[in-house]
């Protein structure tokens, strides 16, 4: 058995966010002000997490988001970051630099709720599926090929496993308290990775991958959710992290288990210098 990390993080606000303008693929507006600080709160709060593979969308409020957090990472300041368009927010077509208003105007119009409507030149939310699917066992398939070069090259790989538990793997990561906790047991905790992934998109392509995650994957979730909480989009920065099982054998799902939820904590200082 392997286990790896996934931490998904939305990007920070544009100026189009904080208007309710729809941006899709076609409107690539850079973060507003209080998106770079939004970013740099996430890169705080994810500073200690030692991260192995970092991928964005090729979109540049997402990589304007990657690079702030990396800065503040105190151990990814080498990593290769990795431009994916498989991350790319849902391409809303002819209401894409419009108010997001006009979407809902159009959904009601065809008789349609907002979320699963289509506007004419955009996704289907069975095409963003599809492209979440491709991305997550192609993420899947990375582990699990470098956890098997790492055991075939490796010396120490028997003795280290035996050290550490089944799932172990010589490399280490420790996690911050704001990174991988336990459900059960809410302090801080360091657990065996074969692998600890970033990976920073959109929106409603998270909103869409996480459905994903618990509909075809069975994803299992904390004691503390909410089913209300699927229907709702992630604030800019949200974070979202998972763990991730392979099995090593053929036909056998991964076993994906939601550590929390499109969580906003870093960003209640921000809230507090309002006030």
């Amino acid at each position: 058995m392997v286990v790896f990390g996934l931490t998904v993080v939305r990007h920070g606000e544009t100026r189009y966010n904080k208007e309710k303008i729809l941006q899709g693929q076609g409107v690539d507006e850079p973060l507003s002000e209080t998106g770079f600080r939004q970013a740099n709160a996430a890169g705080v709060y994810l500073s200690n997490i030692k991260f192995t593979y970092v991928f964005t969308s090729d979109l540049l409020r997402a990589k304007q988001t990657t690079a702030i957090i990396l800065k503040k990472n105190k151990f990814c300041k080498e990593v290769a970051v990795k431009y994916d368009p498989r991350l790319r927010e849902r391409k809303y077509g002819i209401a894409e630099g419009r108010p997001l208003s006009n979407l809902k105007a159009m959904a009601t119009a065809a008789g349609e709720q907002c979320p699963s409507f289509t506007p004419p030149g955009g996704e289907t939310l069975e095409e963003v599926k599809a492209r979440g699917k491709d991305f997550f066992e192609y993420l899947c398939s990375l582990v699990a090929k470098e956890a098997h070069q790492e055991k075939q090259t490796s010396p120490r790989t028997k003795e280290a496993n035996a050290e550490m538990g089944e799932g172990g793997c010589p490399t280490s990561l420790i996690n911050h308290c704001s990174g991988l906790e336990s459900v059960s047991d809410p302090e801080c905790v360091a657990e065996v990775l074969a692998a600890n992934i970033l990976v920073v998109s959109h929106g409603a392509y998270m909103r869409n991958w996480i459905n994903y995650f618990i509909s075809d994957c069975e994803c299992t979730l904390p004691i503390t959710f909410k089913k209300t909480e699927l229907s709702c989009v992630s604030p800019n920065t949200g974070i979202s992290q998972f763990t991730i099982k392979l099995e090593m054998r053929e036909n056998i799902k991964p076993k994906i288990h939601c550590i929390s939820l499109n969580k906003s904590d870093h960003l209640d200082e921000m809230t507090a210098e309002k006030i």
